[in-house]
């Protein structure tokens, strides 16, 4: 019996009319990953584009976007996605009530999981824990934020967006966790950047998984196939 098992080279199918799908950053494959509910995430891809939706091979979709939540959003994502959605439900302006019916409705479309934005007051997250039986996801911007009080009133992952500063606040989360004698291994999401180093350094910090943004491929790749005709005809 071998010492050492070598690290087998994995097999590509693909074809041809599916040789342009969207594909994560490869970095992205040295986080740890989240289990929800027994599927392994490790980059998510953040649009509400459901031809991106239809050709990616990012492992879960964050469905989040600057307007108040609408559930009809989430059945065009929903028919589209072949993947776990993580769906926003609002926090901000959207809250209370409010948050928890469209909560609930987005676990009944499919939703796999629920995002809150970091303005979300607690009670909102008491709401939608009554409501909903998928994980509530809490989005942090800063480090302005009790961790132990939204962890007790429901959250069970962390999705960490601090801009050019998300690394830092990424350790000073897990930092922070370990201060409160909390949960050392709570899931972290993490946006990652625009660079493979970018990202890397996000994953170093402690986040689990990547989101990553998925601005204006469709226009590029449109653009690329256009340029290709052109030359074939």
């Amino acid at each position: 019996m071998c010492d050492k098992i070598e690290k087998l080279k994995v097999p590509n199918l693909s074809s041809k009319l599916r040789a342009d799908i969207v594909e994560t950053p490869r970095i992205i494959r040295n986080a740890s990953g989240i289990s929800l509910f027994g599927k392994k995430i490790k980059s998510i891809i953040y649009t509400t584009d459901v031809a991106v939706i239809a050709n990616c091979n990012a492992d879960a979709v964050l469905v989040v976007y600057p307007w108040t939540p609408n559930t009809r959003i989430l059945d065009a994502v929903s028919t589209v996605s072949n993947i776990p959605i993580l769906a926003g439900i609002g926090g901000g302006l959207t809250k209370g009530i409010r948050s928890a019916v469209v909560g609930f409705f987005a676990e009944e479309s499919g939703a796999q999981a629920v995002v809150l934005n970091a303005p979300t007051p607690i009670e909102t997250i008491k709401s939608v824990k009554k409501a909903v039986d998928v994980p509530i996801i809490y989005t942090i911007v800063n480090s302005h934020v009790d961790l132990k009080e939204r962890i007790e009133a429901g959250v069970k992952a962390f999705n960490i967006a601090g801009g050019k500063d998300t690394a830092l606040l990424v350790t000073w989360t897990r930092n922070e966790l370990k201060r409160l004698n909390l949960d050392p291994d709570f899931p972290i999401i993490a946006s990652g950047g625009k660079t493979d180093e970018q990202i890397l350094k996000t994953i170093q910090a402690g986040a689990n998984a990547i989101s990553f943004t998925a601005y204006g491929i469709t226009e590029a790749t449109f653009q690329k196939k256009m340029e290709q005709y052109r030359r074939e005809n």
